[in-house]
C-alpha cells in the first residue's frame, strides 16, 4: 500500500515511515522546519518529502494518509484529504494494526524517562537474545535508530500519554495494547491538553486498565499518585523503587540501592523482595537514570530475559540521542544536549550532570518551548529547577503570541529571581545572543547544559564552532 504522512519528520512519524518501509510498504510525506535527527534518518532511509505542506503532495493519491497529531485543521494539505475524502487515520492506530496486534508488546508510559527506560528495555531483549521489533520516541545510539521491525513475537514501544490525532483527543497510549505495561511515573504535564492532574492521572489509570490479567503491570512505587493505579489493573503487579530495603505492601518489591556515581557512570545493587541479586553497573548518570534501568529490568524479566543479557546490555548501553548526550569538547568546554522541558526533568539533568562532572562549573541554557515550558504555573518550578546551576541563561518563549501575561512564563522574572538567589543568571532572548554570551564567558572545564525538546536555533553546533573560532 501506498501510505503518505502528514508531518512525517516528527519522532514517532518519522519512525512510523521507517517501520511501514521495512513491512513493504510505499511511503511518502510532508512537513516543514525539518531538524535533526529524524531528518538525517529519513535521508538515511531513502524516504523522500516535500515541504510545505500542500495539497500538491497528495499526488498521486496514496491508499492511506496518516495524519500526525501535530496537524490540525487549516493545514493545507489535511484540508485537501478531508475536502476530497481520501481515507485517513493516525498514527497509533496505524502502529497497533500494521505491527502491535498478536505480539507481546512491551509498553513503557510515565511522565518522566520513557525513551531512556524503553531504549534500555529494548537493548536488553536483544543481549539476552530475544531480538525484539521496537519503535521509541528518540534514536537510540546502540541500535543507531528510532525503530526495528523483526519477526520476534516481542515488541517494544514508547507509550506517549499525548493526544493522537485532531480526530482523536485520547492518549495515544491507549492504543498500544500492552501486555507487560511500565509506568515510570506519573507527574502533571501537558497542560496543554489536559486540563488539570485528575484529567491526567486518568489517562495512566485508562492505560493500565487495558492490561490482561495474564499480563504484567511494572510500577514505580515512590509516590502516592502511582500506588493508586495499582488499583486500575488486573495485570501482574511489579513494583519498583530507588532506596528501600525490602518488598512489602509499603515497599517497592525491586530496589535498586548503594548507588554510587563517577565520571564513568552509576552503579547500585539490585535487591528483589528482599534477596541482593547483585551489583549492576551503566555509563548513564544520574539517580533518575539508575531508576531507568530498574523499571527495564523488571519489565525484561516479565518475559524472561537472561540476567546475563541484562548485566550486558546496562554495561554498554550507550544512552539516547538528546538525553545527556555531548555534543563535543572544545578547549575543555563540554557541550551537552537534553530534551528536558518539564521542572523535574531540568532538576534532576542538572543533578546528574552534578554528579558525573562533581568539580566543574555548570552552565545551563534552556529554552522555555513546550507547551509546559512556557505556562506561568510552572515557572517557580523551573526557577528552583534551575537553581542547581552555577550559571543560567534563559531564552526567549519559543511561541510568545500564544500566551499573556497570566498565561505566560515571564522567563526575565526566572532570571531576575535567580540573581537576587546568588545565581548568575540572565534572559537573552535571541540564540546568536546567548551563543555570543556563553562563549565569551567561558573557562576551560565548564560543561555547558544546554536543555530543549526542539532544535533551540542549531544552538549546540553554533557553540562548538564559536568556542572553535570558526
Amino acid at each position: 500500500m501506498h501510505y503518505h504522512l502528514i508531518g512525517i519528520a516528527g519522532t514517532a512519524m518519522a519512525s512510523l515511515a521507517g517501520l511501514l518501509r521495512a513491512k513493504g510498504h510505499e511511503v511518502t510525506g510532508s512537513d516543514e522546519g525539518v531538524y535533526p535527527p529524524m531528518s538525517d534518518m529519513l535521508r538515511e532511509l531513502g524516504i523522500e518529502y516535500a515541504q510545505p505542506f500542500s495539497p500538491v503532495n497528495l499526488e498521486p493519491t496514496p491508499d492511506v494518509v496518516v495524519v500526525g497529531n501535530a496537524i490540525g485543521r487549516g493545514n493545507p494539505e489535511l484540508e485537501a484529504v478531508l475536502d476530497v475524502g481520501l481515507r485517513y487515520t493516525s498514527a497509533a492506530e496505524t502502529i497497533k494494526d500494521q505491527f502491535l496486534w498478536g505480539r507481546h508488546v512491551l509498553a513503557v508510559a510515565g511522565t518522566h524517562g520513557k525513551t531512556t527506560t524503553t531504549s534500555i528495555l529494548a537493548w536488553i531483549l536483544e543481549c539476552a537474545g530475544l531480538n525484539p521489533s521496537f519503535l521509541i520516541g528518540g534514536v537510540a545510539e546502540n541500535f543507531g535508530t528510532s525503530f526495528r521491525l523483526s519477526d520476534s513475537d516481542f515488541f517494544v514501544i514508547e507509550a506517549d500519554e499525548y493526544d493522537t490525532a485532531f480526530f482523536d483527543k485520547t492518549p495515544k497510549m491507549w492504543h498500544y495494547i500492552p501486555k507487560t505495561a511500565v509506568v515510570t511515573n506519573v507527574e502533571f504535564d501537558h497542560a496543554d491538553i489536559y486540563r488539570d492532574d485528575i484529567a491526567y492521572r486518568f489517562a495512566f489509570e485508562r492505560f493500565v486498565n487495558i492490561v490482561p490479567g495474564t499480563g504484567s503491570l511494572v510500577l514505580g512505587w515512590e509516590g502516592d499518585v502511582e500506588r493508586s493505579m495499582a488499583r486500575s489493573s488486573r495485570a501482574q503487579l511489579e513494583t519498583f523503587g530507588v532506596g528501600d530495603e525490602h518488598g512489602s505492601v509499603t515497599h517497592p518489591q525491586w530496589v535498586a540501592r548503594d548507588i554510587e556515581h563517577g565520571p564513568d557512570g552509576s552503579s547500585f545493587t539490585l535487591l528483589h523482595a528482599g534477596l541482593e541479586i547483585g551489583r549492576f553497573a551503566t555509563p548513564l548518570s544520574g539517580d533518575f537514570n539508575v531508576r531507568n534501568c530498574l523499571a527495564a529490568i523488571v519489565a525484561a524479566r516479565s518475559v524472561d530475559a537472561s540476567w546475563e543479557g541484562i548485566r550486558e546490555a546496562l554495561e554498554v548501553f550507550r544512552t539516547v540521542r538528546r538525553r545527556m548526550e555531548v555534543r563535543g569538547e572544545v578547549g575543555g568546554v563540554t557541550v551537552i544536549d537534553d530534551f528536558a522541558h518539564h521542572p523535574t526533568a531540568v532538576r534532576e539533568t542538572i543533578l546528574a550532570a552534578r554528579q558525573r562532572y562533581p568539580d566543574r562549573r555548570l552552565v545551563a541554557v534552556f529554552e522555555p518551548r513546550s507547551y509546559t515550558a512556557q505556562r506561568r504555573e510552572f515557572q517557580d518550578d523551573f526557577r528552583k529547577a534551575l537553581s542547581g546551576a552555577d550559571r543560567v541563561v534563559v531564552a526567549g518563549l519559543f511561541r510568545p503570541e500564544r500566551y499573556d501575561e497570566k498565561t505566560g512564563m515571564n522567563p526575565a522574572q526566572v532570571a531576575a529571581e535567580l540573581r537576587q538567589a546568588d545565581v548568575q543568571a540572565d534572559y537573552i532572548p535571541e540564540v546568536d545572543d546567548i551563543v555570543s554570551a556563553v562563549v565569551d564567558d567561558a573557562r576551560e572545564g565548564d560543561v555547558v547544559l544546554v536543555m530543549s525538546n526542539g532544535g533551540f536555533g542549531g544552538i549546540h553546533g553554533k557553540l562548538l564552532w564559536r568556542l572553535e573560532g570558526v
